[in-house]
């Protein structure tokens, strides 16, 4: 992935300089980011928003991001439980495919 997040000392420059009624373009070449990204919180910032606003709405929209946690049946949990309680390993388990188990071998 080729795209960085904003830092906060990005955000603080971006919003002195939104204040100080700076092009934003020239705020991009100040901090070397392209003049979207700026230009972007920008026009947050005339929405009325703060930083601190845009930085609760990235967090909050960062949680939901990512990969979604395995939910395996209790069937599955009984089957893997008992086989590593056998001296098992993980790559065993899922290699022998001696019944189907909704995962991959990291998520056991």
């Amino acid at each position: 992935m080729t795209y960085t997040h904003l830092t906060t000392n990005e955000l603080t420059i971006i919003a002195h300089s939104f204040v100080q009624k700076l092009k934003a373009y020239r705020v991009a070449q100040m901090i070397n980011r392209c003049a979207e990204t700026v230009y972007r919180v920008y026009r947050y910032l005339e929405t009325g928003a703060s930083i601190a606003d845009y930085q609760d709405h990235y967090m909050r929209n960062k949680q939901r991001c990512g990969r979604k946690r395995t939910q395996l049946s209790l069937a599955e949990l009984t089957y893997i439980n008992d086989k590593i309680a056998q001296g098992w390993t993980p790559d065993t388990i899922i290699g022998r495919a001696e019944r189907p188990i909704s995962c991959n071998r990291p998520d056991v």
